[in-house]
């Protein structure tokens, strides 16, 4: 009788909502055991930690790293190799603060560079003598349109993405030929459920419909007035850790329904 085949295993930091979310529930409907990272409702997270388990017979593991502090950040990876192995690394999380330059808290900088950027940088660098030793691995960075454009109030996002593009570059590099691809995607609007509750508020402020206000604010940036979807990030994470990806690294694949492309 011959032997059952290993799944392959999957972190994903910030991934107990939003984008993060739906890179691991597609993740786990395609067979990887799952890491999930981030902060939330412990109700809420181990509802998702049962779900993804239930569903899809996959194992998950929960880490509550805090992707600011490098230390938990090397823990994390530690436990996730011991831990039957680490295969494929999606740095994920990240946060937001909008503000003119001249009034952009120092702290508010810091922190937003230290888990949209560096945290990728210290998950890859634990990560990567692992996948060296055994000549295979993916990292996959979520970055974001603002990996290539900029846009006013919002330094600290526009630096840590365009950080983000630079790191995957260099990861691609240098792993070149160790069976190691890094590659960053770039969504434009993702339709998360933190926008739905601004487009919701949009339209109970200004008496129009939910339509009217989608078309608003995706035609301010993007020629396809249509969302993507944390389920189609997900997707192609999936693609990016398959076979027929072995040959994409370096790339910053942009999902932005043409923003981009102006």
């Amino acid at each position: 009788m011959a032997a059952a085949v290993a799944r392959k295993h999957a972190l994903v930091t910030g991934s107990t909502s939003g984008i993060g979310r739906g890179i691991a529930t597609a993740l786990a409907a395609a067979r990887y055991d799952i890491t999930l990272n981030g902060f939330g409702n412990p109700d809420d997270i181990a509802a998702l930690h049962k779900e993804l388990e239930t569903f899809y017979g996959v194992k998950v593991r929960y880490s509550n790293a805090d992707m600011s502090k490098p230390a938990e950040i090397k823990t994390m990876i530690e436990q996730a190799i011991a831990d039957g192995g680490l295969d494929v690394l999606v740095n994920n999380a990240g946060v937001q603060h909008v503000s003119r330059v001249e009034d952009f808290a120092d702290d508010a900088w810091d922190r937003v560079i230290s888990i949209n950027l560096s945290s990728a940088f210290h998950t890859s660098k634990h990560a990567l003598p692992h996948f060296q030793a055994k000549g295979w691995g993916r990292i996959v960075n979520i970055a974001s349109v603002h990996g290539h454009i900029g846009s006013t109030n919002k330094a600290a996002y526009v630096a840590a993405k365009h950080g983000i593009v630079g790191l995957t570059k260099v990861l691609a590099l240098e792993n070149a030929n160790q069976g190691i691809t890094a590659n960053a995607i770039c969504p434009g609007w993702v339709l998360t459920p933190l926008v739905k509750e601004q487009i919701e508020a949009r339209a109970a402020k200004n008496g129009t419909t939910v339509e009217h206000e989608t078309n608003a604010l995706l035609g301010e940036k993007q020629p396809m007035l249509k969302f993507t979807t944390p389920e189609k990030i997900g997707a192609t994470v999936v693609f990016l850790c398959s076979d027929a990806a072995d040959t994409i690294t370096g790339s910053s694949l942009t999902v932005d329904g043409g923003w981009t492309a102006q």
